[in-house]
């Protein structure tokens, strides 16, 4: 199994250490290294199952976006429905908690034209050269309109991996 396959450990652990801590009337509980990775590797395990499922259900009705309802009744097809509740309250509260933040970004924006302006606008230590020095910045010979960039326009790289 690849790296990009694995769930990361460190959220894994959290996860569990978390949920664990507020069944356990001790509070500290510890989980062994393999039973870490058994969680981890079960989780993986289900994401693809629950994945495959809501996009066999997405194909059924001829889309090819996995969407929200796709996933709830996956959830109910694969004799879960005891997550529904939990998982639609989990994502109204995500909705809630972006909702702010994007009002947030959205009153920065209002400052970004300006910025914009000011960063496409020329600089006062720039002259009439100053389009032949960017180019010759990028690898261009501002000359010959050449550049050191083969035919895909990536700069060639004599190291293989």
């Amino acid at each position: 199994m690849s790296e990009a396959e694995e769930l990361p450990r460190s959220i894994v652990r959290r996860v569990v250490k978390d949920k664990l801590s507020r069944c356990s009337e001790d509070g500290e509980i510890s989980v062994s290294k393999d039973a870490l990775l058994a969680l981890s590797e079960s989780g993986r395990i289900f994401i693809h199952y629950l994945s495959a499922t809501a996009n066999d259900i997405c194909k059924e009705s001829k889309r090819q976006i996995i969407n929200v309802e796709d996933v709830f009744k996956a959830l109910e097809e694969t004799e879960f429905p005891e997550f529904l509740r939990p998982l639609k309250a989990s994502l109204e509260e995500f909705r809630k908690k972006n909702a702010g933040k994007k009002a947030a970004v959205s009153k920065g924006k209002d400052d970004e034209p300006r910025k914009k302006r000011k960063l496409e606008g020329e600089s006062p230590d720039k002259g009439e050269g100053s389009d032949k020095a960017e180019l010759s910045d990028k690898g261009e010979d501002p000359d010959k309109g050449e550049s050191d960039k083969g035919e895909s326009g990536d700069e060639t790289n004599d190291l293989k991996e």
